[in-house]
């Protein structure tokens, strides 16, 4: 079971929309994927018509287990989305007290990699959707992962969001046993604007080694499908938007089989 995690310390780059497009196209290729919503605001939650408001099994079930020093099995909080091969745990706005509640209680940075180990049998990807503030939930979702996808609007204010991203990153390695590998996606780039433009450009200059090579366009299909509660590839399986993210998808998935194979050989 491979872990990556969706995370930038700004809102509004298209975390939610990188995570159930991502996955959707991850089911629809026959892979059992599991996406899991830690952020408080629960937008991947409410796009497949859950209420973070008044949900009662939730992401916030394990690190109120965990903080109580009881047993949990993940597997119980996972819900349908009604797409098959496509499972959720959703998130609960009780997520945004947990810095307070048990921020300082010790061993709380790993309650979300020791609850997915428990479903570890059945699943091929998990998905783990992040709140765009640093705290014991980012720490938990970069404990967890295998791999870092850093979504980043094509516009200025974004950057200083990757910037912040960058820097928490690596403090976070350094009490990581090993490498975390991070891609940095530009999204919603329109070419009809400078702004876009000059974003990409800046990127391109100051981050060549980690930033995927292409970008995912502005598409309307991306609000239709989060409209109908569907994921993008089963709404619009043609659209631009999502001929863009599977370019994406193959390209990490072709880097973890090179790093697969290197690490045999080594």
């Amino acid at each position: 079971m491979k872990v990556w995690t969706i995370a930038n310390q700004k809102g509004g780059v298209g975390k939610t929309t990188t995570t159930v497009s991502l996955a959707g196209l991850l089911s629809a290729w026959g892979l059992r994927t599991l996406m899991v919503d830690i952020d408080p605001h629960g937008s991947l939650t409410s796009y497949f018509r859950y209420d973070p408001d008044a949900i009662e099994e939730s992401s916030y079930s394990l690190f109120k287990a965990a903080a109580e020093k009881q047993a949990i099995n993940a597997a119980d909080l996972v819900h349908q989305t009604g797409t098959e091969g496509l499972d959720l745990i959703p998130a609960s706005v009780a997520l945004a007290t947990l810095d307070r509640q048990a921020g300082k209680l010790e061993g709380m940075g790993l309650v979300l990699k020791k609850a997915l180990q428990g479903v570890s049998h059945q699943y091929d990807y998990v998905l783990i959707d992040c709140p765009p503030m640093l705290g014991v939930l980012m720490v938990n979702a970069l404990a967890a992962c295998e791999r870092l996808i850093i979504p980043v609007q094509t516009e200025f204010l974004a950057l200083k969001g990757l910037e912040r991203m960058l820097h928490t990153l690596k403090m976070v390695l350094r009490a990581r046993s090993n490498e975390l590998p991070y891609n940095i996606v530009p999204t919603m780039f329109d070419r009809r604007t400078r702004a876009s433009i000059d974003s990409l450009k800046v990127l391109r200059e100051n981050y060549p080694e980690h930033l995927w090579k292409s970008v995912i366009p502005v598409d309307t299909k991306f609000r239709e499908a989060s409209r109908a509660g569907l994921p993008p590839p089963i709404y619009d399986p043609s659209g631009r938007g999502i001929s863009a993210y599977a370019k994406l998808l193959e390209s990490l998935q072709g880097e973890e089989r090179k790093s697969a194979r290197a690490g045999a050989a080594g």
